[in-house]
């Protein structure tokens, strides 16, 4: 009679909380927009500024393996990486996620499947460490319920326009699940909604939709345009959060998660891109009319978060209202511009 096949049991996972004064920690993305935010709420932690290490892109491609591993190696010297905190991702606007899908899902793909691997043969996990991954609304299915809920992850395939690059960030979930189950390796898993904010991208070929209506009505009013011209049918609706919001939501994540259960970060509200665009335009001061290109797509339909998740494992919950935060990111831009526009 031949053997049983052995029953293998999963790994202890750490659950000691992390000595943030004492912690070393890699933020990927961490020179950017959502990484000063989440550099900003680890000093609140007591993080040392000599803690934290920030990969720039010119010394370290995160989408190669051999360069990940050497990030681990040498980010502190012969001292060990105690948090790495995975920010980083290459997306854009819709036009931006049409004009690259291969090239989304690659780099996507290949950064969190080389860190996380990395991470483990650094042995992360053996001494307490964390991994935290930043994923994406993009995720969800194209039609899921509204809210969105953590369980509907699955059903559904994401917005045509966006999946390649959701899908990527969805796999970096399944694979820290995976890890956590055979070798007892500790991570987090937060999907923040749309994020807005000061040090958002402004590049009109690249940004997302708040950050480029800023500039678009910010320019048009300088220029005396008559109009601005805006994608779709402004039928569809997003929900946004604060920039500060979603970095204390993944700094919760990282003090108390030690499993990567999917968690939302959301404002808790909805608003239709038509209303987006004339609170936009009401707040810049623009004066010309809106003309929307219906030739362009919506993306997806709908987009609203549940956030009971996030309220009852991380304590969490959006603190910036929406109208203050949209007229803290155009203070932003106002006095930025001119080194925005380079």
């Amino acid at each position: 009679m031949a053997n049983a096949p052995s029953v293998q049991t999963t790994p202890p996972v750490s659950t000691q909380p992390i000595d943030w004064p004492n912690a070393r920690v890699v933020i990927t993305g961490g020179a950017g927009f959502l990484g000063k935010a989440v550099q900003e709420r680890l000093k609140v932690r007591g993080v040392k500024p000599g803690n934290v290490f920030i990969p720039r892109r010119k010394d370290f491609d995160l989408t190669d393996r051999v360069d990940c591993a050497r990030l681990y190696r040498s980010a502190f010297g012969q001292q060990k990486v105690d948090v790495m905190i995975h920010l980083a991702a290459e997306v854009g606007g819709i036009g931006a996620n049409q004009a690259n899908p291969g090239r989304y899902f690659f780099a996507n793909m290949a950064m969190a499947l080389h860190l996380i691997e990395e991470a483990r043969q650094d042995a992360l996990a053996e001494r307490g460490g964390k991994f935290i991954q930043v994923g994406t609304i993009c995720a969800y299915p194209k039609f899921a319920p509204i809210p969105f809920k953590e369980e509907d992850l699955w059903n559904g395939y994401p917005e045509e326009t966006n999946a390649p690059y959701g899908v990527a960030k969805k796999a970096a979930w399944q694979m820290l699940d995976a890890y956590r189950l055979q070798y007892g390796f500790r991570g987090a898993f937060v999907l923040p909604v749309n994020l807005y904010g000061p040090h958002d991208n402004f590049d009109l070929k690249s940004s997302h939709v708040i950050p480029a209506l800023i500039r678009k009505c910010v320019e048009a009013q300088q220029r005396g345009d008559k109009e601005i011209v805006c994608w779709g049918t402004g039928s569809a609706s997003r929900e946004f959060l604060y920039v500060e919001d979603a970095a204390e939501g993944i700094c919760r994540a990282a003090d108390v998660m030690n499993d990567p259960d999917p968690i939302n970060l959301g404002a808790c509200f909805e608003i239709t891109i038509k209303d987006l665009v004339e609170l936009i335009v009401k707040l810049t001061g623009f004066k010309g009319g809106i003309v929307w290109d219906k030739t362009k797509p919506d993306g997806q339909p709908r987009r609203k978060l549940s956030v009971e998740k996030a309220e009852k494992l991380l304590g969490w919950k959006s603190q910036v209202t929406f109208e203050e935060g949209l007229k803290r990111t155009i203070d932003y831009y106002n006095q930025h511009r001119d080194t925005l526009r380079e």
